[in-house]
């Protein structure tokens, strides 16, 4: 166990039997705030400086929007927790060559947006706004937390026509069981905090346990869908990869890369070829003469 994440632990632990609320406060402060805004490379600094730029308001709060090309044939790529849209500058350059746009964003608490921290609520209604100014997208390319507010915001209006998910969160419930498993919390404490982020983070959600999940109603999403994740990811297991992958059938194809982890994916050279080769694959079935491929169920591996 991480020795910050021990002590954290132990503290709230003790607290809890003193007093509950208080200790329920304490964890669900610690949950609901980044520790620490993820920082760009120099190389994606400078490939960020040449984007477009906007911005979302919500909640009070400054989401940063970033834009490569027209607008047009737009693929959008969504981060995840602790991290920012420049973890996508691998990808930039290679959609550009292939005719896309590139739409990315920090959410709030994140990058060089404003706010303390974010929610998957929030990520939702960001990606709407940009499925309104630039209409249906290619593709989603998303990350870590970010497939999973994939996924529920493509059970509304949003449309896309492929997703590739790397070293993807599969549900809310796993962020919870995760938090409290590393801080070592009592079933007490663990319960409170359960209904904290009822109450406090989600109000007017119904349900959240069930909805909150990429295994949620599966049938809802009919596109294609690249799963990528590593087999020694050290934040979320190759496991719950391959139960999306038996969720969605033969629209789901899993391939497992080996010594990359759960951020270091992101920037591999054989990932990002994948990932791009995976994109262009809806343009060469939209050319005449040119049968749709269904996606495979099955495993490729990435060394």
């Amino acid at each position: 166990m991480d020795p910050t994440a021990a002590v954290a632990g132990t503290v709230l632990n003790t607290l809890s039997r003193v007093s509950g609320r208080l200790a329920g406060a304490g964890a669900f402060t610690l949950f609901r705030l980044p520790l620490a805004r993820g920082k760009a490379r120099p190389a994606d600094r400078r490939l960020m400086e040449t984007a477009t730029t906007g911005q979302v308001e919500i909640n009070g709060k400054t989401a940063v929007t970033y834009r490569w090309g027209t607008g047009e044939r737009p693929v959008l790529c969504v981060h995840g927790w602790q991290s920012r849209g420049s973890r996508f500058a691998d990808f930039v350059p290679g959609l550009l060559d292939r005719g896309y746009s590139v739409i990315t964003f920090d959410t709030p608490g994140h990058g060089e947006a404003t706010g303390r921290s974010t929610t998957i609520v929030e990520y939702r209604a960001i990606i709407s706004e940009l499925h309104r100014e630039y209409g249906d997208f290619e593709a989603v390319v998303a990350h870590s937390l970010g497939v999973l507010a994939t996924f529920l915001t493509l059970r509304t209006q949003v449309r896309t026509g492929r997703i590739a998910a790397l070293s993807g969160v599969p549900d809310f419930d796993y962020l919870v069981d995760e938090f409290c498993a590393q801080l070592g919390l009592r079933a007490p404490l663990k319960a409170a905090l359960r209904g904290r982020i009822e109450r406090d983070l989600f109000p007017g959600e119904p349900d959240i346990w069930t909805r909150f999940s990429v295994l949620d109603r599966p049938e809802d999403i009919q596109v294609p869908i690249l799963l990528l994740h590593d087999e020694a990811d050290e934040m979320v297991g190759v496991a719950h990869a391959r139960r999306v992958a038996d969720a969605y059938g033969d629209r789901a194809r899993l391939t497992v890369t080996e010594g990359l982890g759960h951020r270091r994916i992101l920037g591999d050279p054989g990932v990002v070829r994948t990932i791009l080769d995976f994109v262009d694959e809806g343009r060469r079935e939209e050319a005449p003469g040119t049968a749709p491929a269904a996606g495979e169920q099955s495993q490729e591996t990435i060394r």
